[in-house]
């Protein structure tokens, strides 16, 4: 389905009006982020902004005659647990069997049975680690709305110009609503965070996007449409094994963090960067593909790597300069 001016601009209004209301909701009952010593910002801000996203696959779901009801049903759950989580603070272990119950639904909506069991044991575990890798990720204003923006165009881009591969129209009531979300987050002085709902809720959704597209192509070069997020998520909690810290807590050693909050770098640069890289990313994995060129993407990959761990190096060498001439 290819939805219309009409239908994308009610949908655009329904989204703003839910935000909106929500806004007034976590006012009444203090849904709110103050700041502390390991928080990237200043200011208090309403948290769980990114329930939007969950609203946008209600919205659509009730005008596409009820399809998708397993992903539906996986979307609603790993939504409330995680906003759940960002009101008071759920048991680990519960959050975890959602999760697990929430990717195996996606995985049913897939028909993803059919592939061997180990495999579908790898993706389980891959899933679940994406999920939490994009919530550590979602640490200063504007990153994980606009590394959603940027994925969401991605695959828009591929379905329309490679391969159809999904409902065009959930593709675009996501993007909207992620474009709503920004309008309220990309901002020095965000008025709302996105919140373990938001994270992960649009994790979700991107993950499932993914694999609708690796299914339809029968590449697994597809996830390089997070190569950087992937990579500081992997290698951050390479180096917090290695110090030998609890990686589930709290922190400030990804490379984003290190730029904005030790060198004082714009949140919403910062954002951009990794936005923007991604973009040139996916940009030339689908030129690539697109022209059957499968050895690229592979020299993209190793280039990018490079570029990370001498651009980390550097960063962290800075860093501690900083503090020695103190």
């Amino acid at each position: 389905m290819r939805p219309d001016i009409f239908y994308l601009f009610l949908m655009a209004m329904l989204l703003l009006a839910a935000e909106l209301i929500y806004f007034r909701i976590a006012t009444r009952f203090g849904i709110v982020d103050r700041p502390n010593d390991r928080s990237s910002h200043v200011s208090p801000a309403i948290r769980g902004g990114g329930i939007i996203f969950m609203v946008a696959v209600l919205l659509w779901y009730l005008q596409s005659n009820f399809s998708l009801y397993w992903l539906i049903g996986g979307t609603l759950a790993i939504a409330i647990i995680s906003f759940l989580d960002d009101v008071i603070s759920m048991n680990p272990l519960i959050r975890f069997l959602v999760q697990l119950i929430s990717v195996l639904m996606m995985f049913h909506q897939l028909e993803l049975a059919n592939w061997p069991v180990y495999l579908v044991v790898v993706a389980v575990i891959v899933c679940i680690g994406a999920l939490n890798a994009f919530n550590f990720m979602d640490g200063i204003n504007g990153i994980t709305g606009v590394y959603a923006l940027v994925s969401l165009v991605s695959f828009g881009c591929v379905h329309y110009f490679l391969i159809p591969f999904t409902d065009f129209s959930l593709l675009a009531v996501t993007l909207i609503s992620v474009l709503i979300f920004l309008f309220f987050n990309f901002r020095n002085r965000a008025r709302c965070f996105a919140g373990d709902v938001g994270s992960v809720t649009i994790a979700y959704i991107l993950i499932f996007f993914l694999l609708q597209l690796i299914l339809a192509t029968q590449n697994f070069l597809w996830p390089l449409f997070f190569l950087v997020y992937g990579t500081d998520s992997i290698v951050t909690i390479i180096y917090r094994i290695k110090r030998k810290e609890n990686i589930f807590k709290a922190h400030r050693t990804h490379l984003f963090q290190y730029l904005s909050n030790e060198l004082k770098w714009s949140h919403l640069g910062v954002s951009l960067l990794y936005g923007g890289v991604q973009l040139l990313i996916n940009s030339i994995l689908i030129f690539s593909l697109q022209r059957h060129q499968i050895l690229f993407p592979f020299i993209l990959t190793l280039f990018f790597l490079v570029v990370y761990f001498l651009t980390r190096f550097a960063v962290v060498r800075k860093i501690s300069q900083m503090k020695e001439s103190q």
